[in-house]
């Protein structure tokens, strides 16, 4: 059952993966069809073509390699400004328009085989219907549409879990007792049993109890905030200690000292310091929200998704040492699709989790790769959206400026220029994503 269970999480997972990469493509095509544009593929999926059906004048299928897809809208390439335009009729009578220009140099051949390329399937009745002729506003709704339906369906599957379950990343503390430590254990001994020379904790020496909700240490107020608390105790080293707790409706005073002990000095710093203790387990709970909760989160993720994107390069360099074995995989780092994958099959196949929890863990996980998806083509590089949209936005910004300063309009941003960078860059996302993969097969992150 192990292995059916691992299959159905892996299954799962994909299919998510796909419907979400369908409709982030979705996306760029229902605005490009609506704004009169050409759209003449919608495919899923890199490689050969396992599957395709035209209709109407836009051909939709399944290619061989789910780690992608595209939609294929005529005219994204200006012709260069001294080109010149020539309608080619071939041997069945087909016409289509070939942009004639004189090319040397690497670099500038290289720009005109891709405009020759996107021209070939621009037909003489296209002329109005071509992506670079539409408003900058226009070009920028339709880049963006891809990643902000990635980055719905992330906030959609967040609130709803949010709003129902609670958000798993968020775990919280409270002042109510949810046990007391009988006795004094050293940290470095934690989870063992006490022993006749082990002295009493002071939070069973002053008789708390399970359920007390302390409201105040010393005088001082918590207003239920349980890392007040816990500074206090801490600060108050080996000195008394007043605690005021809510037992049964009543208010009541417990006396006590807190000792000094060696504990951890932070949850992100192991490292033991001699602080003030008391024994007292807090309850945790995981926080819930509504809308403005999820966006809350939200806003968060896209702070540490900015930071985690400005990382990535040293990150993936990391996972090629690890995967050589110079260095551990860090568990927090990126993964690949792969490596999502084999995530949600743990996920599914773990005899611990309950069901609920399984699908749980499941849905964040989708959630976070979707949310990941869209951020990332937010990127204003190309080949990217992010790039596309930086492009119309500059475009909008010259033309803007001229038109203040009365100046002829400038006219199309000729995107065609930057495709060296994007070649490169688009080099070095595949490189990354190769390292991704080898490493989410030899060197896998695992949640058990």
């Amino acid at each position: 059952m192990t292995v059916l269970y691992y299959t159905l999480g892996v299954v799962i997972f994909v299919v998510a993966i796909l419907v979400s990469i369908a409709l982030h493509e979705l996306g760029h095509m229902v605005w490009a069809k609506r704004f009169g544009g050409k759209v003449t593929q919608f495919f899923v999926g890199f490689g050969n073509t396992v599957w395709s059906k035209k209709i109407g004048e836009t051909e939709y299928g399944i290619k061989a390699i789910p780690l992608g897809g595209f939609v294929k809208i005529v005219g994204m390439l200006p012709p260069e400004k001294d080109s010149v335009e020539e309608t080619v009729v071939d041997e069945h009578g087909n016409q289509s328009i070939r942009i004639r220009q004189s090319n040397t140099g690497m670099f500038t051949q290289l720009i005109s085989d891709a405009r020759a390329a996107e021209w070939e399937l621009v037909q003489p009745e296209d002329h109005d219907r071509l992506f670079y002729r539409m408003a900058w506003w226009k070009k920028v709704i339709v880049m963006a549409a891809g990643p902000t339906v990635n980055i719905l369906i992330a906030f959609f599957i967040f609130a709803g879990l949010f709003a129902t379950y609670g958000n798993i990343g968020d775990q919280r503390s409270e002042p109510v007792v949810a046990g007391v430590q009988p006795c004094i254990v050293p940290f470095e001994e934690s989870g063992r049993q006490c022993t006749p020379a082990d002295p009493t904790s002071p939070a069973a020496d002053a008789g708390l109890e399970e359920g007390d909700r302390i409201v105040a240490f010393n005088g001082t107020e918590i207003n239920g905030d349980w890392d007040k608390l816990s500074e206090l105790i801490r600060s108050n080293a080996d000195n008394a200690a007043v605690i005021t707790v809510v037992r049964d409706g009543k208010r009541t005073d417990l006396e006590t000292e807190t000792v000094v002990s060696d504990r951890p000095t932070s949850l992100s710093d192991q490292s033991l310091t001699a602080v003030g203790f008391l024994g007292v387990e807090p309850n945790a709970y995981i926080a819930t929200g509504g809308v403005f909760y999820t966006l809350d989160q939200m806003g968060t993720m896209t702070v540490q998704t900015a930071q985690a994107l400005t990382t990535l390069p040293a990150k993936v360099w990391d996972v090629g040492q690890a995967i050589v074995g110079l260095e551990k995989r860090d568990p927090e780092g990126p993964m690949s699709l792969v490596g999502g994958g084999r995530i949600a099959g743990e996920t599914a196949a773990h005899e611990e989790f309950p069901v609920k929890e399984k699908a749980v863990m499941l849905l964040m996980l989708i959630a976070g790769f979707n949310f990941f998806i869209g951020m990332f083509n937010f990127v204003p590089l190309l080949p990217l959206d992010g790039g596309h949209i930086a492009g119309a936005l500059w475009e909008g910004l010259r033309r803007g400026i001229a038109k203040l300063r009365r100046k002829p309009d400038p006219g199309y941003v000729d995107v065609a220029r930057l495709l060296p960078i994007a070649y490169v860059v688009a080099g070095a996302f595949l490189v990354m994503s190769l390292v991704l993969i080898v490493g989410d097969l030899v060197v896998p992150i695992s949640i058990t």
